[in-house]
């Protein structure tokens, strides 16, 4: 029998039963990704189980039953709580011909097997809170109840090593809600609730936290590249974006790096800790309209050097200028300067570059009222 194109080869098609047989419980565990101690307890708790079992004892899973339980990993890597995905399991279950008969397939299709089961090993990532960032055209309004309910699926699929899967949510959740609305609602808090798990529980789910950092800098990339050769032509400055000297944290400067693509700004992207340097040279050698510097931590807020970045003069003699700093980043803190621009979050950022007040020279930059953060 002919596997299932782009699905995981995971098992052998001599245990595939015939339809009248149906799924033994590790069979359906294995094609759907999830652990048999998982189908027991939805069985046990929700009533998630095979409507027949052989010879009185054995779980049999029919194609119905396979399709209640493919739309219960469905619905709990969207984040629903497992009574509520339960019941509207069920409720699509009695549907007439709710799936195509899986016991004719080698495997589950990859689009739906990637939304297997929450891993009782999700509780630490149940709990989420807000973080940095800011605006995009969302083409729907991102809810508070919606953003929670994204933020938990978002975990459990992290949390159960399910890459297609997070990678999937991430995208999901950037075309449903634009980015900047995906960034500060859906992805900032999973990212910060991921490296606080791992910090207070003995540096556990490490790579947990890893891998929702490759996918959403793979998703925020390709967010990027949609829009950058576009911008390219257009002539305008560019804007340089850096990480402080001794800052790793570059994914918040990726995600304004797609943003400012998206709003039609050429992007000089420098990464992470960027020596000071070789941000000089590309400050010269570039003349950029502004130049965001990132920290993450007050160990790499550097003021002097954002003043000395500030102060560089660049252009040809007799029409030198200089490029607006922006100090991005929880790591400056309250400190600021009177010609360096304090953003509270990536709209801000955003509007500072894109709005009415975007082609301001440094000598005005030092007198415009921009945002600024308190703390």
């Amino acid at each position: 029998m002919r596997p299932v194109p782009g699905a995981r080869q995971t098992m052998t098609t001599n245990e595939d039963p015939s339809p009248d047989v149906g799924l033994t419980t590790g069979m359906l565990a294995r094609r759907l990704g999830v652990s048999p101690t998982t189908l027991r307890s939805w069985d046990r708790r929700y009533g998630l189980g095979p409507a027949r079992r052989a010879d009185g004892r054995h779980r049999r899973w029919t194609p119905a039953d396979v399709a209640m339980v493919i739309e219960m990993c469905r619905l709990t890597a969207q984040g629903f709580p497992p009574a509520e995905a339960a019941r509207a399991a069920k409720t699509h279950a009695a549907k007439p011909d709710p799936s195509p008969d899986p016991s004719t397939q080698s495997h589950v299709p990859i689009d739906t097997r990637t939304d297997s089961s929450a891993d009782p090993r999700s509780g630490p990532f149940d709990g989420l809170s807000s973080g940095w960032s800011g605006r995009a055209p969302a083409k729907q309004p991102l809810l508070d109840g919606e953003a929670q309910r994204r933020c938990r699926g978002l975990a459990r699929a992290a949390v159960r090593m399910d890459g297609a899967g997070v990678h999937r949510q991430i995208e999901d959740a950037i075309l449903s809600y634009g980015l900047i609305a995906a960034w500060e609602a859906v992805i900032t808090p999973t990212l910060r609730l991921a490296g606080r798990t791992w910090e207070s529980s003995d540096e556990q789910y490490v790579e947990v936290e890893h891998l929702l950092s490759w996918h959403t800098s793979t998703a925020l990339r390709h967010h990027y590249a949609r829009f950058a050769a576009s911008n390219e032509a257009d002539g305008s400055r560019p804007h340089l974006l850096a990480c402080l000297p001794g800052e790793q944290h570059c994914l918040p400067l990726e995600a304004l790096a797609a943003a400012l693509a998206e709003h039609g700004r050429t992007v000089l992207m420098l990464g992470s800790s960027v020596p000071a340097s070789a941000l000089e040279a590309a400050v010269k050698r570039t003349g950029p309209a502004t130049v965001a510097l990132w920290s993450q931590t007050p160990a790499t807020s550097d003021l002097p050097l954002a003043r000395h970045v500030g102060a560089l003069h660049w252009g040809i003699k007799g029409a030198r200028a200089r490029s607006r700093v922006l100090l991005c980043g929880p790591g400056w803190g309250t400190r600021t300067d009177a010609e360096l621009l304090r953003p509270r979050t990536m709209k801000d950022v955003v509007t500072l570059i894109t709005g009415p007040s975007s082609n301001l020279d440094s000598s005005d930059a030092a007198n415009a009222q921009g945002p600024r953060r308190p703390g």
